[in-house]
Formats: structure tokens, C-alpha cells, sequence
């Protein structure tokens, strides 16, 4: 029995400004979230779209039954209610009536006395179940022939508790509806005793959940697949680091070629730089590899695509290279080779690079290029792009052709090496090659070249990138 406090408060008129408030927040929140729900782009693709939109949907649901309930709570009980055969026992009304579609509508009353065997049935369970009243109402025994097969022993066993054993009914079964259609049904319900403590009828409440169910469904379903697929991206993104790291050159800071020997050596350095966002591991690659004639390969490069597909191909295309160059082939010779190699991969790409060879004792500098940026020359503190001889991108025609140019270098000449993710900022905006030319006074005081790759780093390393990026800085001894 409530205590007179409670009895009190729910008697204060303030209780239903209570209400109406809540309803008024309630149908507020409504309207936001379905707002949220029809502003959402539709992309039955993208497991992270259907998530967002299954909350949604859920969260509308929840909020119209919400909504639904409060009405009832401020509309209190209705004056006409039907007594149903459980209320002499102290059995749980049946809902009051409501429009179709609304929540009301949604859940039904139902009382079996055990008897008289009679059976009652409010107007809202003949619509959930799809039956016209002229059919009658079904007993115990006849409810199990609209239950799932597999439902039906769950059923049961729920109606003998609560009839033999006195237990509360509150569990979900399904039922296939005489026009075909399955509904989730959730039934509470508790037995009805007589004076003498036997069990009279057992009343239920049964409230069709099928859509707020379906709701849930798809939340989970959204969910799942969304994790699997992050699980997915981020092994794909484990692999294709660790492929980077496999192919790429294992030496850090500066590497020196052609000391001791005739001519001018190199101090090489470079710098892997990746993209704004972490999920992006491209195709760019940087190689410096001393050759068995005492020349000097330097190459950089960059791949269509990113992941495990494009790492794989830079694999592919850096193996080749490094083979061929130690084989003696020339650059230009050495591009069309890579391009038949690309163009009749199994994983068709495109690709940029430049492949140049350094001949110390003539300090002459022989290069290719394939749709690539040209190299940078840094000579008596001022900065230049060189002129870039013929070449299209890898893996664009099977019949390009390449040419070869030759520079002599200089003791003290500074040359820059980079893929374009370097200069390119996120908005297409190319004006990072004059950024790096300006970087003529910096580059000239540096110490050596892995000194001249930090002042690069640090004048790009901030900057966002939609892609990731490779420089090298080789310097001329003198």
C-alpha cells in the first residue's frame, strides 16, 4: 500500500504539468532525431551509414512508445475500460483503445479461466494477430498452432509455470499471422487465484515487438559489420606496414658512396613521411644501392592506390629495379622495362618514379623519369627544377618509350629526390616545390645530408597530406 507521502505528491495538480513536459521533451528529442535520421547520407555500402542510421531507427521507436506511454500516464484510466472475466480476481485490465499503428494498438489483453473455460480477448490482440473477432479468441491449447515451431516449447513451458507453479509469464515467442506475416510477440502475464488459493485464469498482456525488435536487429547487424570491417582495415594496414618496412631500405641516417674511390662520393639520406591520416600506407618508395661497377643507383617512386595491394606492387616493381640496375641496364632502358612489368601485372597499377645513376668518377648524373617530379639541384645557395627528359606514367601505355638526360654535378651540388605527396598539399595545391626551393639558405648551412632531410621534415612534416610521401637529399663531397 502506497505510504501517505506517495499518496500525497501523486495528488498534487503539479504532477501532470510533470507529464506534459515530459511529452513535450519527448516529442522534441523525436523530432530531432528524425531530423538526425532523414539528414543521414544513405549508403548501403558503407557498414558505418547503416549503423548510424539503425541507431536511429531504434532510438525513434523507443522514443514513440516513450511518448506513447506518458499519454496514457497523463490520460490516467479511461472511464469506459471493459471489465474483463480477470477482474474479480484482481486481473490486469485491458488496454484502453487506440489508432492504428500507435503503440496502444500494438499491445493486447487476454484472460483464460481455467473454469469456465472461457476465453477473452481485447479488440488490439485479434489485430495482432490478424484474426477477425467473429473468429473467437483461441484457448491455451490452440495458441501454440500460430507459434514458430521453435517457439512453441518456450511457450508452453512458460503457460505450465505459470499455471501450476504460480510463476509471472515474461518472455518472446513468434507467431505466424494468418495473412503470412511473422510478428515477435511479448507476453507478460500472471496467474489469478480464487479464495481458496487455486489457480482460477491466468491473464496476459501481450505487446507486439516486431519492429522494435527488427530496430535492435539491425543495430547489431550494422555493428558487427562494422567492427569486422575496422578488423579488417586494421590488419590490412598491419601487413602493409610491415611489407614497407620489409621492402624499403633498412639504413637510417646517412649512407656514403664512392669514399675512397675516384671521384666525387654521395651522402645520401631520406625520409619515409606518411599521410594525414593513419590508415593511408601508399605505394612510395626511396632506394639508394651501390652497384658493382662502383656506380650509384638513386631512385624514388609512387604507386596508384594504398593498403596491402599497393605496398605488394612497390614490392614487386623495387625488386625488379634493384635487379636490373645491378645488371647494368640504364635508366631509360630500365623504365620501359618496369612499365611492361606493370602493365601486365595481375594487379594493374600506375605509378610514377625516377631512376637515376651516379658515375662518381665522372660525376655525371644519369636519369629517367616516368610521370614523376624532377629533381631538384641546389648549387651556390640557389635552387632549381631540373628539365625533365620524355617518360609517362608506369603502367599507362604498353608502348611508351623513355628518354635519358645527363647532368655533371658539381662538389658541394645538393639534390632533392620526392615523390608529389611532398609538395601537393590537400587541396591539389602544387606550391610546395617553391617551398623546398626556398629552403636553398637552410639546405646550404646544413651539415650533411640527413641535416638537409630534417630541415625538409620539419618545413613539411606538419603540413596535412592526402598522401603519403618519400624524400632523399644527396649531396656532392668534395
Amino acid at each position: 500500500m502506497p505510504s501517505p507521502r506517495f499518496a500525497d505528491r501523486s495528488a498534487q495538480p503539479s504532477e501532470h504539468g510533470t507529464v506534459d513536459a515530459l511529452i513535450s521533451q519527448t516529442r522534441r528529442l523525436r523530432g530531432d532525431v528524425d531530423a538526425v535520421r532523414r539528414d543521414a547520407v544513405l549508403d548501403e555500402d558503407d557498414p558505418q551509414n547503416r549503423w548510424q542510421r539503425a541507431l536511429c531507427d531504434l532510438a525513434v521507436h523507443q522514443l514513440d512508445d516513450l511518448g506513447a506511454h506518458l499519454g496514457q500516464l497523463k490520460d490516467g484510466l479511461p472511464d469506459d475500460l471493459p471489465t474483463t472475466p480477470g477482474a474479480a480476481y484482481g486481473g490486469a485490465p485491458a488496454p484502453a483503445r487506440a489508432s492504428a499503428g500507435s503503440l496502444l494498438s500494438r499491445v493486447g489483453s487476454a484472460e483464460w479461466n481455467l473454469l469456465t473455460d472461457e476465453v477473452s480477448w481485447s479488440e488490439e490482440l485479434y489485430r495482432i494477430f490478424g484474426r477477425t473477432e467473429e473468429s473467437g479468441p483461441m484457448s491455451l491449447d490452440e495458441l501454440p498452432s500460430m507459434v514458430f515451431a521453435e517457439d512453441q516449447s518456450l511457450l508452453q513451458a512458460m503457460v505450465t509455470d505459470c499455471l501450476i507453479d504460480g510463476k509471472p509469464i515474461d518472455g518472446e515467442f513468434r507467431i505466424v499471422r494468418t495473412d503470412g506475416r511473422v510478428r515477435t510477440l511479448h507476453m507478460m502475464g500472471e496467474p489469478v487465484l480464487d479464495q481458496d488459493g487455486c489457480t482460477a485464469s491466468m491473464w496476459a498482456v501481450l505487446r507486439d515487438v516486431s519492429e522494435l525488435r527488427r530496430s535492435e536487429r539491425a543495430v547489431r547487424e550494422s555493428r558487427d559489420s562494422l567492427q569486422r570491417r575496422r578488423h579488417v582495415e586494421r590488419t590490412e594496414r598491419r601487413v602493409a606496414v610491415e611489407l614497407q618496412e620489409a621492402v624499403l631500405p633498412p639504413w637510417r641516417g646517412s649512407l656514403s658512396f664512392a669514399h675512397g674511390g675516384p671521384g666525387a662520393p654521395l651522402d645520401v639520406a631520406a625520409h619515409y613521411l606518411p599521410a594525414a591520416s593513419t590508415g593511408l600506407i601508399g605505394g612510395d618508395w626511396y632506394d639508394a644501392l651501390a652497384l658493382p661497377d662502383g656506380d650509384a643507383l638513386l631512385t624514388v617512386g609512387d604507386l596508384t592506390g594504398h593498403g596491402v595491394s599497393a605496398t605488394s606492387s612497390m614490392a614487386m616493381l623495387l625488386g625488379a629495379l634493384r635487379g636490373m640496375a645491378v645488371a647494368g641496364i640504364r635508366p631509360a632502358a630500365l623504365m620501359t622495362h618496369l612499365n611492361q612489368l606493370l602493365e601486365t601485372s595481375v594487379q594493374p597499377a600506375l605509378g610514377s618514379a625516377m631512376c637515376c645513376r651516379y658515375d662518381p668518377a665522372r660525376q655525371t648524373l644519369s636519369w629517367a623519369q616516368a610521370g614523376h617530379p624532377a629533381p631538384l639541384l641546389f648549387r651556390d645557395g640557389t635552387g632549381r627544377a631540373l628539365a625533365r627528359p620524355d617518360g609517362v606514367l608506369l603502367g599507362a601505355t604498353a608502348a611508351a618509350s623513355y628518354e635519358e638526360a645527363d647532368i655533371r654535378l658539381l662538389p658541394g651540388d645538393l639534390l632533392i629526390l620526392h615523390t608529389d605527396g611532398l609538395t601537393r598539399g590537400c587541396d591539389g595545391d602544387d606550391s610546395g616545390t617553391q617551398r623546398l626551393l626556398e629552403l636553398a639558405p637552410r639546405l646550404a648551412a646544413a651539415r650533411d645530408a640527413q641535416d638537409c632531410v630534417r630541415s625538409v621534415v620539419a618545413e613539411f612534416g606538419e603540413a596535412p597530406r592526402e598522401d603519403d610521401a618519400c624524400v632523399m637529399v644527396v649531396r656532392v663531397g668534395r
